[in-house]
């Protein structure tokens, strides 16, 4: 009978961002687990960083009593199917793969597993991701605490209804992407005034960081930070009407609307 507690199957870089986070807030302890993947230098990897055990062997990750599969939806199929023999109605299986849906990891498991389903964003691997989870069958309460708290090693965690995790995908995400295309035209604005590239750049990251944290710490709600920022005819009130009046707030409400569509079409 193995020692280890968790196994995890794909050290790609959002498991190598929450063994980190977790190692580092003692949520998982390094020796008791056991990472599996097909490269070398990849396992190599997790034994020289993070001092854990690292095999090309699915099976021997499965075998743990909780077995995170951090691998890309395309081969998830393929990976269950070499691990459903080894996993047993007991073990706790946590995805992290996007548009799996549990039901469909329970069928290929032939019902064994207590299934969680979790959406995490790329800002895990900052240590400032948003990441929601889903029971599926099987799922206890306690399951859904340990892994509420693993995730929240790298930034919060909250949990959701399943049937909730297309709109998860939609905001938070697919979300990195629309601040990273705010941040594209911030920046093209600079530069168009004046500003060089690398300038431009460095303010709008600032700018933009420094607004979430201010959010984060006070609690206030986005309309209400915006009303302090924007003064009567002021510099700021005339953009806000420029982009009312482009009709920017409709098009991302359209924009995100349309990728938990697009997610409940990958997942169908």
């Amino acid at each position: 009978m193995t020692n280890y507690q968790l196994g995890v199957i794909g050290a790609g870089n959002m498991a190598e961002a929450l063994l980190r986070g977790a190692l580092a807030a003692k949520v998982l302890d390094a020796r008791f687990v056991l990472v599996s993947d097909v490269s070398p230098a990849r396992r190599d990897l997790f034994t020289r960083e993070f001092k854990v055990a690292a095999v090309d062997d699915n099976a021997a990750a499965a075998a743990c009593p909780r077995l995170l599969l951090a691998v890309k939806p395309q081969i998830m199929p393929a990976v269950l199917e070499t691990v459903a023999r080894v996993i047993n109605a007991e073990t706790l299986v946590i995805s992290i793969a996007a548009g799996i849906r549990t039901a469909q990891i329970a069928a290929q498991l032939a019902g064994r597993g207590r299934i969680v389903r979790v959406m995490p964003n790329t800002p895990l691997m900052a240590g400032m991701g948003a990441t929601a989870l889903a029971g599926g069958a099987g799922a206890t309460p306690e399951d859904l605490d340990w892994t509420a708290r693993l995730f929240a090693s790298c930034g919060i965690a909250v949990s959701v209804s399943e049937r909730e995790m297309d709109a998860v995908t939609a905001v938070s995400g697919s979300g990195p992407a629309y601040f990273f295309y705010l941040l594209e035209a911030m920046t093209a604005a600079g530069q168009a005034e004046g500003l060089d590239e690398a300038t431009a750049l460095q303010l709008a990251i600032q700018t933009c960081r420094g607004a979430g944290e201010l959010l984060f710490r006070t609690g206030q709600k986005p309309q209400a930070a915006r009303a302090k920022v924007t003064s009567p005819n002021g510099t700021t009130q005339a953009a806000i009407e420029a982009l009312d009046k482009a009709g920017v707030k409709d098009a991302l409400v359209a924009a995100i609307r349309r990728a938990a569509e697009r997610s409940r079409e990958l997942g169908s």
